[in-house]
């Protein structure tokens, strides 16, 4: 008797390749941080959500994080309000802080909780304001070695995450905006206390750390980081802590916040960070659940990888 062709089994063995994978991270809690050209190209979009949707089907518990900068430059400009950059970062006035509000909890945030309830009753949004999830005070940028006001950005100083863990626990998806309740006494002497815009790449990784996630993941824009930019496309699949560390200074200023964020994460308790290629389609589930993986992952000091430069 011949044995008839199956012409499914390629995806069989798909399925088992991700089965040791899919034994590590059952029951753990995966930070993403959703940036980058997958928060403007609608197929990328899709595709983030079934990912995130994926890893909730299949015994995970992600939590999303994100920022919006394209997103809040396009409603400044309808407004005809100039968008200013200072060392990096957006300068937040007040009536820039409200668009910045608006557009992250109103548009961002609601297109993608819209997305992945798509598939079910799975997507709470939130602000890290609500529930005094995250805490900030005043961030001053440094322009050339000078203390620079850029109005009302923040630095996050405390994480409450329970409102998050019981989400979790209730087996929902919890989406958050990066903004931040402001501690600081000035706007607390002002009658109470305001909001601050905060880094969401710093965000996801002060979440990741609070929550003790198993991975931070951050969605980028190129394929992970490169060995000796420019000069060489190679990318360097895994490195320690203390690895990343030294390399920090030479980066890219687009990579700076990036991976520091990965070296927070891992240096408080968070065993991988990854930074991964948003503009390639399933991202997510090609670095988490392959053997291949597709971007640059950062670990703690003790598990020391060899032949990472």
């Amino acid at each position: 008797m011949s044995t008839r062709k199956h012409t499914a089994l390629p995806k069989a063995r798909t399925l088992i390749e991700a089965l040791p994978w899919l034994t590590r991270h059952h029951g753990k809690t995966v930070v993403i941080k959703f940036g980058g050209n997958a928060m403007i190209d609608e197929e990328l979009k899709r595709a983030f959500a079934q990912d995130v949707v994926f890893l909730r089907h299949a015994g995970l518990r992600p939590v999303v994080v994100h920022g919006g900068g394209p997103q809040i430059s396009a409603q400044l400009d309808l407004l005809g309000l100039e968008s200013e950059f200072k060392g990096g970062l957006r300068v937040t006035t007040p009536e820039a802080m409200n668009i910045v509000r608006m557009v992250l909890a109103g548009q961002v945030q609601r297109e993608l909780v819209g997305l992945l309830n798509e598939h079910g009753p799975l997507a709470v949004g939130m602000t890290g304001e609500d529930a005094h999830l995250m805490t900030a005070t005043k961030h001053y940028a440094d322009v050339d070695g000078e203390r620079v006001d850029i109005g009302r950005v923040g630095e996050i100083t405390a994480i409450d995450p329970g409102a998050v863990q019981a989400l979790l626990d209730d087996g929902r998806i919890p989406v958050i905006s990066s903004i931040a309740r402001s501690n600081d006494d000035e706007d607390t002497a002002a009658g109470a206390p305001g909001v601050f815009n905060v880094n969401a790449d710093t965000a996801a990784a002060a979440l990741a750390a609070a929550l003790g996630a198993e991975t931070l993941m951050v969605l980028t824009d190129v394929e992970g980081l490169y060995e000796d930019w420019p000069n060489s496309d190679e990318v360097i699949s895994r490195l320690t802590a203390t690895q990343l560390e030294k390399l920090l200074p030479d980066l890219a200023s687009g990579m700076v916040p990036k991976m520091q964020g990965c070296l927070y994460a891992v240096r408080n308790g968070v065993h991988t960070a990854r930074v991964i290629d948003g503009r390639v389609q399933h991202s997510i589930l090609l670095e988490i659940f392959t053997d291949e993986g597709i971007g640059t992952m950062v670990v703690p000091d003790a598990n020391t990888i060899e032949g990472a430069t």
